[in-house]
């Protein structure tokens, strides 16, 4: 689909939108169109669509249960649902359960051809009226605009559904892209500029689908190739066959990248690979970077839903330090703080309070959420704990999750990146658990196959404990697992870690 067609079509959605379900009729930014779907191409013109007909995209995961979906769909609430051929039975149910007649849920269907219609069939797009976008030149309405509300993962309780404006969303494709144009060495020789190909992989309801698939390649002039769902065999054979040359993708995947045998020269053609969602050490990062014989560095990127995705950005002239996560976008600003909101010194880890034109507006019905997450001088407070070294930023992990051993404070991120670096361990997360009136590490691992049956428990307890200070040791232990529970971004769900832990000690009093 080349821009202009992708322009016409969202032409043609945003007219359907508006003339058979009054998306935008009675004002900017009122109206909720929720979306639920599997990677396909006609999304992103849904998106763009639902935007020209001045209403609010609300995207939620293809992976929600019933009653996740049911809940997005009241908090917007969402008028309109719509979905993906496949999804079709998830959305009637949650529908039916929201109070939204059959008539409000849609099907987009990208190929063989592009249809939107009812999943009665009582009504569908016929692709013959345009309505285009309104030309907005108030700096304080594309500030305060509502477009997009993305929830965050959920990853310690229940989502938050994040504001997203226009302002955010153009600042966010603006400076990354301002930065990667093409540069001069110290030789004076200009570097290699090329036309992106990148490869749609991760979730569409997650800021890194949103702005890297819809926004940013459309931006640049891009192309965007798309698979409905991720597995890693397809992932590899598309990107040799496709000669994908630029992606950003999580930690896990480089974890496979760097440790699955299938992994020979699919990625000779990437020249761009950028990690995020998830701290990656730089262990990994470089035992990756050796697996593609990419012949520039994996960067690392640090952001969140709340800043519309990266915060920190490596251009292709500086180099790189594995493990940093790059110097912040330009009109950015960086603040690290401790428990009393007090600047650390240098060197010491800190809050990160940011504030910045990607800052996104708030959380939806959720005043709490403002007021414990947004401070009155416009600071956004990440709850990320990150150290300023030498003029590279480090992540040290979330703040809730640090464990509190006898005062001392252990990162589960640094620990679990340490275990992942053991050639036998595929994943592994790491919680805080109640022991002798402290906290103490224990992790969970999944073994790669051909390590099972030969690498025991306490093997890698030592490991551990040969590598790191005394009390990072891991003295609540550990057990190996089948896999460890992740959100489709990438990131460790230790709530649910933390159910495995209550259902061990249940067993255990049994």
């Amino acid at each position: 689909m080349t821009k202009a067609q992708a322009r016409t079509l969202s032409k043609n959605f945003a007219y359907f939108l508006r003339h058979n379900y009054a998306i935008g009729a009675s004002g900017p930014g009122k109206d909720v169109v929720v979306t639920v779907s599997t990677g396909q191409h006609a999304l992103a013109c849904l998106f763009y669509g639902v935007i020209a007909a001045d209403g609010v995209y609300s995207a939620a995961s293809p992976s929600s249960m019933v009653k996740d979906l049911e809940r997005q769909i009241k908090d917007g609430p969402g008028k309109v649902l719509v979905c993906s051929p496949e999804l079709k039975k998830l959305a009637l149910a949650a529908a039916e359960g929201a109070g939204l007649p059959e008539r409000n849920v849609l099907v987009l269907q990208s190929s063989p051809e592009i249809k939107l219609e009812s999943a009665d069939g009582q009504v569908a797009c016929d692709f013959k009226g345009s309505l285009s976008w309104r030309r907005i030149c108030d700096p304080v309405e594309l500030e305060k605009s509502k477009i997009c509300i993305l929830y965050s993962s959920g990853t310690t309780g229940l989502p938050k559904g994040v504001l997203i404006s226009h302002l955010n969303m153009v600042a966010e494709a603006f400076l990354p892209s301002e930065l990667s144009r093409p540069y001069y060495d110290e030789q004076g020789r200009q570097g290699d500029p090329f036309d992106r190909r990148t490869l749609g992989h991760l979730p569409t309801a997650h800021i890194a689908g949103v702005q890297g698939y819809f926004v940013n390649p459309f931006y640049e002039g891009g192309i965007v190739y798309w698979m409905p769902s991720f597995n890693f065999e397809d992932f590899l054979r598309y990107s040799n066959d496709l000669k994908i040359n630029g992606f950003f993708t999580v930690p896990p995947i480089y974890m496979a990248i760097a440790k699955h045998p299938a992994v020979k020269d699919q990625f000779r053609y990437v020249k761009l690979a950028i990690s995020g969602a998830a701290p990656l050490t730089g262990d990994l990062q470089e035992a990756a970077m050796r697996k593609m014989s990419m012949p520039n560095p994996i960067t690392q990127t640090w952001g969140l839903s709340e800043t519309t995705g990266s915060v920190t950005y490596t251009p292709p002239d500086r180099k790189v330090i594995p493990g940093s996560l790059g110097p912040l976008l330009p009109n950015v600003s960086l603040r690290l703080v401790d428990d009393d909101g007090k600047d650390v010194a240098p060197g010491e880890p800190g809050e990160a309070l940011i504030k910045g034109p990607v800052v996104s507006q708030g959380y939806h019905n959720n005043p709490e959420a403002n007021k414990s997450g947004y401070a009155p001088d416009a600071w956004l407070k990440t709850g990320d704990i990150l150290r300023l070294q030498d003029d590279e930023l480090y992540v040290v992990d979330r703040k809730k999750e640090l464990i509190k051993y006898k005062g001392l404070q252990v990162a589960p991120a640094e620990l679990e990146g340490l275990i992942a670096s053991h050639p036998a361990v595929l994943d592994a997360a790491v919680i805080g658990i109640a022991q002798n009136g402290t906290e103490v590490p224990r992790a969970y691992v999944v073994l790669a196959p051909p390590a099972k049956g030969k690498v025991t428990e306490e093997a890698l307890v030592e490991y551990v404990r040969s590598k790191v200070s005394d009390y990072k040791r891991l003295r609540g232990g550990l057990r190996f697992v089948d896999a460890v529970p992740r959100s489709p971004s990438g990131k460790i769900l230790r709530k649910d870690v933390r159910e495995m832990r209550k259902l061990e000690e249940r067993d255990a009093k049994l």
